[in-house]
């Protein structure tokens, strides 16, 4: 049996596969194709925020209080002039 990734890897990894900025209800449905397809919202947003935690993904929150989360952008190599 192949190993799974976790639900959080899953989930790290549609949102990069999706490329656009995503919010709680959006993860819910990217995670409805997965082994855990029964994730809800409130299981989403846990995810949303451990990753943002974990610096995988940067969280905007916008002013009616709704968060966006965006992939981080992590600098790998130097630019030399």
């Amino acid at each position: 049996m192949a190993d799974l990734p976790t639900r959080r890897q899953f989930l790290y990894a549609a949102v990069q596969q999706h490329g656009r900025p995503v919010t709680t209800q959006l993860a819910a449905r990217l995670m409805t194709g997965s082994p855990w397809a029964s994730t809800g919202r409130n299981t989403a947003r846990k995810d949303l925020r451990g990753l943002a935690r974990a610096g995988l993904l940067a969280a905007v929150t916008a002013v009616d209080g709704r968060t966006t989360y965006y992939p981080a952008i992590t600098v790998t190599d130097e630019v030399t002039p």
